[in-house]
């Protein structure tokens, strides 16, 4: 990957409806070229998406909660069995496996209410067998953002 294959991404991570004529025109390009380094970062896997993000709390869920979850035994078929859960369950938007504490799972999940949030961890706890569970409510989103960094590659 190059500085313009760099360029390229900035652009098109802040905002992808930016017109391809203008793309190139940043970066120093054609329209052709500029398209096909574009086609090869999503063959690549480099671009995995083109997506609309929408504002959670305009769309009635302003409830973000981070559970923290903790397994005494990580089987293969418990983890197996968790990770298709997971995927079945549209009001979690991120799932880490994370390391150096108590925890072993970080679910990032939003909800209407509480009380919605709530009626879902029960499903959870009837679901799975869990050694710890930890919620933390969000009270105000201080950075959002999907724009990764891309200083280091240069």
């Amino acid at each position: 990957m190059d500085k313009i294959d760099q360029k390229i991404l900035a652009i098109i991570q802040e905002d992808i409806s930016v017109p391809l004529g203008e793309v190139a025109r940043r970066v120093g390009l054609s329209k052709t070229p500029c398209w096909n380094r574009i086609k090869t970062m999503e063959e690549k896997g480099i671009i995995l998406n083109k997506v609309a993000i929408l504002d959670n709390s305009k769309i009635n869920l302003p409830i973000v909660v981070f559970l923290s979850l903790s397994v005494s035994h990580h089987t293969k078929d418990w983890v197996d069995k968790f990770a298709e859960a997971i995927k079945k369950h549209s009001q979690i938007i991120e799932v880490h496996r994370v390391t150096g504490s108590d925890i072993d799972y970080l679910l990032k999940i939003v909800a209407s209410s509480v009380e919605n949030y709530d009626e879902f961890q029960q499903k959870l706890i009837n679901q799975f067998e869990f050694s710890n569970m930890s919620s933390s409510i969000s009270l105000k989103i201080m950075k959002k953002t999907n724009i990764l960094p891309l200083d280091h590659l240069g």
